[in-house]
């Protein structure tokens, strides 16, 4: 039975664009998973919803164009001309395009500075900086060079170039850290990892504040969202995302499901 139009839309990853040979070469491409090995014609129709008729149409021209390539015992793997393409993307793509719009966004919502740090050698570097919006707010410069086994960014950053012990093995399984008056008395922050190709770190992205406004209650609550925007900066950067979704749904989850126990933290803009 061939799938329902919902079904078809589903293994897309998208709704359909309502260009339905696009759509349908595009759910067969989209079909490859990371580590999968080369896939059968059955496979790729159970994964798609396609007839295989439909498929070996599709298929032939996928090849043609490079999209796709058939081994000799009949199996289809991914061919070049995405590789191709991805490189071409990633040439013409800078780290700033894709972070500060992000972090403008959450900036606007929250009100609080929002800072992207880089590791280089036994220091971290703030790359990037987006100011508070409210009068009282810590002073860190675009461009200020800071300690890595002080704070949120540094310690994610660690964690994530492979530092073992605590906390960094908690680090790696939350995907996140929050200090509190770990650098400076008065202030607070979250920090999560940002990737791209082949899982490589690019840096930590986080929020900070004064620690009257934004104690550990409430970072905890913001942390899924900062997880999500990981997540979306990492996927636009060519970085597998799943593993920053999971933890930010596993942290809603659990923030959830505590709320009848735990007081209620103040209300604010951001939301999932």
């Amino acid at each position: 039975m061939r799938a329902s139009r919902s079904e078809t839309d589903k293994a897309f990853g998208a709704n359909a664009s309502g260009v339905d040979v696009l759509d349908r070469a595009f759910a067969i491409l989209f079909a490859f998973r990371p580590d999968d090995p080369p896939l059968s014609l059955a496979e790729l129709a159970a994964r798609t919803g396609l007839y295989k008729s439909t498929l070996l149409r599709l298929a032939n021209a996928l090849i043609h164009h490079r999209f796709l390539d058939k081994l000799d015992d009949g199996r289809y793997r991914l061919g070049s001309a995405p590789f191709a393409l991805g490189s071409i993307y990633q040439s013409s793509l800078s780290l700033g395009d894709v972070l500060l719009p992000l972090m403008r966004e959450f900036n606007q919502e929250l009100g609080e500075a929002m800072s992207f740090h880089v590791r280089e050698g036994d220091h971290r570097v703030c790359l990037y900086r987006i100011n508070s919006r409210f009068a009282i707010r810590p002073e860190v410069r675009q461009g200020a060079v800071q300690a890595l086994e002080r704070g949120a960014g540094g310690r994610v950053l660690l964690a994530f170039s492979g530092k073992s012990g605590a906390p960094y093995d908690e680090i790696r399984r939350t995907f996140s850290y929050i200090s509190c008056g770990e650098r400076d008395p008065e202030t607070s922050g979250i920090s999560v990892p940002v990737f791209g190709v082949q899982q490589c770190l690019l840096g930590a992205l986080g929020i900070v504040g004064p620690s009257n406004r934004l104690g550990r209650a409430e970072l905890e609550r913001l942390r899924p969202r900062l997880l999500h925007i990981a997540a979306r900066a990492t996927d636009l950067l060519g970085g597998n995302p799943e593993h920053l979704l999971a933890a930010s749904h596993s942290t809603a989850t659990k923030s959830a499901s505590t709320k009848t126990t735990s007081p209620r933290a103040p209300k604010r803009k951001a939301t999932l």
